[in-house]
């Protein structure tokens, strides 16, 4: 099977995957919103918000590059340095865990939230973000060692069954803020048995690794070096709109507020359809490059490319027609946000046109110089609400969003062009094919 097919199939089930498991999470915080109201689904995104922001963290940055180092050390039969790596995320986990135990109420309440939503369901709060962190970790690690279903599926697909089952499990509870303590207890635990679990398959897929290379010191500093950068990578491109909303707080009103942001998880949805392809081809990717094969490399990121290109099209197609009916799900005001959706799908577009540029920065062992283009990008996206969410509102947000994702996206392209000498944009697809016909 081609690289191309191979990419489509994969990225296509895992994509299915995620929609299936996203339509469960929408259904659920749809029915909180008519059976519990408003403020208790807002109090559920106020705490899903939170475990992604401080899940994110407690690797220290090392899930965000566990991809990478799992596909070289698989490459290189280095079993030894793949072992002391996972171990270092997973004490890295632990041990901010206890951190957040010992030390979390007292910062909640020294910030002014000692009685807000977190601090009121702090115990099933923690032990959801431990199950998040730990399945980053172990998700990041699967990947690299091409089992990308069992990579994506715990959180793509069993973690939305599991909030799905908890909500049915307590809604008929008599008393609405019962049932919700209820429904977060069993969340929590729920993810971290899935974590245990998919753990046991990063040890079986461990197990598997040959130990043919020669004894070398552990790559410690090198792991640093690659993690801290993309830790800052990953907050402001995996959390792009949570930024974007929090600055949007003081601009919009509660009201639209609300729209943009469930905009803004339909836009995460259909950018992960993106994501999915150079997660499945990073490993190639990766082998092509440590055997100094630059043409085949260049293949490789030029189909992957086209695939992501295409499934972007497709996703902008595809959500012209049934976002207008999926914002109904949570009330006729939200069929508002079906033009600024529209808009904000165009950024996913240009991010698949100018390609995986900060990946490629980090096979060709500079990581940070991802940084600059990511700052001028969040730049632009506080000048452009300035600007114009004042004068045109949910437009104004999603056009800055857009012009802020147009300029990072171009940035990153040239960043790579002059540091790397890759051209990573659609354009090499294009070139392939030419030298192929030649």
């Amino acid at each position: 099977m081609s690289l191309g097919r191979k990419l489509a199939s994969q990225s296509s089930v895992i994509f299915g995957a995620r929609l299936f498991g996203a339509g469960l999470i929408f259904l659920v915080q749809a029915l909180i919103a008519r059976m519990w109201g408003a403020p208790l689904l807002g109090e559920f995104l106020i705490v899903v918000a939170s475990v992604n922001l401080i899940s994110v963290a407690m690797p220290l940055g090392f899930h965000t590059v566990g991809t990478y180092f799992a596909a070289e050390y698989r490459a290189r039969g280095d079993r030894r340095q793949l072992a002391a790596f996972l171990t270092r995320a997973y004490l890295h986990v632990v041990v901010a865990f206890a951190l957040l135990v010992l030390l979390g109420p007292w910062i909640l309440d020294r910030v002014g939230q000692g009685q807000g939503t977190v601090a009121r369901h702090f115990i099933p709060v923690a032990m959801l973000t431990l199950g998040t962190a730990i399945v980053y970790v172990n998700s990041a690690l699967l990947i690299g060692l091409k089992r990308p279903f069992a990579g994506f599926f715990a959180d793509t697909l069993l973690r939305p069954m599991i909030v799905m089952a908890a909500f049915l499990s307590v809604m008929s509870a008599s008393v609405a803020e019962s049932g919700f303590t209820t429904m977060l207890w069993i969340i929590g635990a729920g993810y971290v048995a899935v974590s245990i679990v998919q753990f046991v398959f990063v040890m079986t897929s461990l197990k598997r690794i040959p130990s043919e290379a020669p004894l070398r010191p552990l790559e410690s500093a090198r792991w640093w070096r690659f993690a801290l950068p993309w830790v800052l990578i990953s907050i402001a491109t995996d959390f792009f709109f949570d930024i974007d909303l929090l600055l949007l707080s003081h601009s919009l009103s509660h009201e639209d507020l609300a729209i943009f942001g469930v905009c803004a998880r339909i836009f995460s949805l259909a950018s992960f359809g993106v994501a999915a392809v150079y997660a499945v081809t990073l490993p190639d990717m990766f082998e092509s490059e440590a055997r100094a094969d630059r043409a085949d490399f260049h293949r490789k990121v030029g189909e992957a490319n086209m695939v992501a290109s295409l499934i972007a099209l497709a996703l902008f197609a595809v959500l012209l027609v049934l976002a207008p009916f999926a914002l109904q799900l949570f009330g006729p005001a939200f069929t508002a946000g079906a033009v600024p959706l529209a808009i904000l799908c165009l950024g996913l577009i240009v991010r698949s046109a100018f390609g995986p540029a900060s990946l490629v920065l980090s096979i060709h062992d500079r990581p940070w110089a991802s940084l600059p283009a990511i700052g001028i990008g969040l730049a632009c996206l506080v000048v452009g609400n300035l600007l114009l969410v004042p004068g045109f509102g949910l437009m104004g947000a999603a056009c800055s969003a857009l012009i802020a994702i147009t300029i990072w996206s171009f940035a990153l392209w040239l960043t790579v062009r002059w540091t790397a000498g890759v051209d990573v944009s659609i354009m090499q697809w294009f070139r392939t094919r030419r030298a192929a016909t030649a």
